[in-house]
């Protein structure tokens, strides 16, 4: 691991170098993306450049959120090998009830169109009682799943004003992990989300038609 810093840093001057560092401790340990008005190598596009290198040999890249904010993720390229080798560090239960809270808080409302844009903002949590009601899970095994996921940062519990007076209990939404997926990564799941939750809708159907010539393309 020193090696590919000091390879990826060897070139920048000390002050350059510091903002590197603190920009990818930043990015990687953050639970939340970072303004770019926080940091140099962010607003900066030469020293952005500098750290899109770093994170780069390490097999992750830089990841816009908004117009003003960063994070960082995997690239397109490893997610796909992980993938592959069908390395995940959730279990199927976790993967489940995740997929859940996405289909209930932004897939459905997306359909809908009451979600716009292509980020996992969402003002339409989702209950215990509601995820319980449409899985074939155990009710025991939902809730430490979702103690697990909002752990990971891949849930979040929605604060009072956003949930429906009917909610009893706590209401979840998309974590902040999820900005971490690149663009095609997101669009990637959104799709198979939207074909899942509203296979019948327009949009799905247009998806469907998109199919074969990404196909081709090879993506």
């Amino acid at each position: 691991m020193s090696t590919v810093f000091d390879s990826a840093l060897t070139e920048l001057n000390e002050r350059h170098r510091d903002e590197v560092l603190a920009a990818f401790a930043a990015l990687e340990h953050g639970r939340e993306p970072v303004a770019e008005a926080q940091l140099l190598a962010l607003r900066d596009a030469t020293v952005r450049r500098d750290l899109q290198r770093l994170l780069f040999r390490l097999g992750r890249t830089l990841v816009r959120v908004g117009s003003t904010h960063w994070t960082s993720g995997f690239r397109d390229d490893v997610t796909e090998q992980l993938t592959a080798e069908g390395t995940t560090a959730q279990s199927r239960v976790d993967r489940a009830v995740l997929v859940l809270v996405l289909v209930h808080s932004v897939a459905i409302p997306r359909s809908q169109g009451l979600v716009g844009g292509d980020s996992w903002t969402s003002a339409h949590p989702t209950s215990v009682d509601e995820l319980t009601r449409y899985t074939q899970l155990p009710r025991g095994e939902i809730r430490p799943a979702l103690q697990r996921l909002r752990a990971a940062g891949l849930v979040q519990i929605a604060p009072p004003r956003g949930r429906s007076a009917a909610v009893d209990g706590p209401a979840y939404l998309p974590g902040p992990a999820l900005h971490r997926l690149t663009k095609a990564a997101r669009e990637r799941l959104e799709h198979e989300l939207i074909l899942a939750a509203a296979p019948d809708s327009p949009l799905a159907a247009a998806i469907r038609a998109r199919r074969p010539t990404e196909r081709n393309r090879g993506t």
